[in-house]
């Protein structure tokens, strides 16, 4: 092109974890926000499972987010140390219908920090989803109780989420992505990404309980 005036932007890619106990709605999260799809049969995630979610952050910033769906019992098995490397951020998931899968969260927060560090040597950035908020629930997600959880236990914040509503998914998205950036420190990306090579757009749709 004469003149070299090609619009160029940064592309990132993310590896972002979703962790939690089974049944409590990762995969259910991860499809709404990347397809805009909720169904009440998925089957139980074994391993793990990868989606992979475009944004066009900003008119020069486009963001790749690798979302690594890990399976709810993989925490007992030494196999989560490879799945987690390399991850710059974390979603972990409890179900407001079953007191177990927030009693279990603390666990999940220690495994994912004794396991995996940004290059600075910092736990990398998580945010705790209460899921299910549309549905009766076992255990209270009292504000004030929940940030000083969020608090002592070094999670950025929380969200109560709704897969089946669409409720705070793309806000919690958003929330984890902005510190992500925040955090990034000389991450390897592509600075000759044509703006014109439409990407594909990530859709919003806001909710509140």
């Amino acid at each position: 092109m004469a003149g070299g005036s090609v619009s160029e932007c940064k592309e990132y890619l993310f590896k972002v974890l979703v962790i939690g106990e089974l049944g409590v709605g990762k995969t259910s999260i991860i499809k709404r926000y990347v397809h805009q799809l909720f169904s009440q049969h998925y089957r139980a995630t074994i391993g793990v499972d990868f989606a992979l979610k475009v944004i066009n952050w900003d008119s020069k910033t486009l963001v790749r987010l690798q979302l690594w769906d890990i399976a709810g019992q993989e925490r007992f098995g030494n196999m989560t140390r490879v799945y987690y490397k390399e991850a710059v951020g974390a979603f972990v998931v409890f179900d407001v219908t079953r007191s177990s899968t927030f009693e279990a969260v603390s666990k999940w927060k220690h495994d994912l920090d004794s396991k995996v560090k940004l290059a600075n040597g910092s736990p990398i950035p998580a945010v705790l989803l209460a899921n299910k908020c549309d549905q009766k629930r076992d255990c209270s997600s009292n504000a004030s109780l929940m940030d000083s959880f969020c608090k002592e236990t070094g999670f950025l914040g929380w969200f109560e989420t709704s897969a089946k509503e669409n409720i705070n998914v793309e806000e919690a998205a958003r929330f984890l992505v902005e510190h992500i950036l925040l955090n990034d420190q000389g991450l390897p990306y592509e600075e000759s990404i044509k703006l014109h090579e439409e990407p594909m757009v990530a859709t919003s749709k806001s909710g509140c309980c």
